[in-house]
Order: C-alpha cells, then sequence, then structure tokens
C-alpha cells in the first residue's frame, strides 16, 4: 500500500529490517536525554497522509525495552487518518540507568492497520458463553 509521506527529518524512511518485519522502525529528529523515570515525547520529523480506514501504530522496539527498560508510554499509540501533524512517540524510562538518543536513532516501529467502524446495535441481552461475566485472572496462570 502507497501511503504520502513528508519527511523533515534528514533521517531515511522508515523501513522494514527483515523480509518479514511487520512494523516499520523510525527515528528520532534530535537529540533526547531520558533519565530514569521520566517519558518525553520525542517529535520524528515525519508528516504522513493514512488513508481512510486505517490508523498508524506505535509501538515499542523490544530491543530497547530488553537492553534498557525503554517503551512506549500509549502503547499502541494510535496516528488516525486525518491527522497531518508530525510524528511524535511518547517515550518512557523505565530502566536503571539514563539513555541518550540521538539524532536518526530507532526509537519504536510502527505497524499500518486496518480499522473498522462500530456501529452499535442495542440490546437489553447479550448472547451467552462459558465464560460469561468472569473477568480479571479468570482464565488461570
Amino acid at each position: 500500500m502507497k501511503v504520502v509521506v513528508r519527511n523533515e527529518s534528514n533521517n531515511p524512511l522508515p523501513q522494514y529490517e527483515t523480509a518479514g518485519a511487520a512494523g516499520l522502525d523510525i527515528c528520532c529528529n534530535q537529540e533526547v536525554y531520558l533519565d530514569c523515570g521520566t517519558r518525553d515525547i520525542v517529535p520524528t520529523g515525519l508528516y504522513v497522509e493514512i488513508p481512510e480506514g486505517y490508523e498508524l501504530q506505535i509501538r515499542p522496539r523490544s530491543g530497547l525495552a530488553a537492553k534498557h527498560g525503554i517503551t512506549v508510554v500509549n502503547s499502541p499509540g494510535t496516528i488516525d487518518s486525518d491527522y497531518r501533524g508530525e510524528i511524535c512517540v511518547i517515550l518512557i524510562n523505565h530502566g536503571p540507568r539514563s539513555v541518550m538518543f540521538h539524532k536518526g536513532d530507532r526509537i519504536a516501529q510502527m505497524v499500518l492497520t486496518k480499522v473498522e467502524r462500530v456501529e452499535w446495535v442495542e440490546s437489553d441481552n447479550l448472547s451467552e458463553t462459558s465464560r460469561g461475566e468472569n473477568g480479571f485472572g479468570s482464565t488461570g496462570k
């Protein structure tokens, strides 16, 4: 699928790092210092025209999470099809050490996902299932 992008970062466009990758790695557009327990909104310099009926999901990079405790605060973050501003990523440092990102460092990944629109049908009764209303922790360990 072709997606229109404006790149004001001088970084390479987001790309799949392997043939089977689902997410496109995205880079930061400036130096960002994240002390332990802090978060920051990190600009990417990318502006996109997402097709109607789709969203871009911003997700953590597993390597940053495993090695440094860095993740995306609102994961997955949603970029709506009618948004035309800069894509920014809210990163948080849950790790034991401060981390410095430099312009061009890969900070997150994004996945283009089809979105279905909901049409509510109100009812006083829902169909029954074997699980029923059993929630948190009800299916075991």
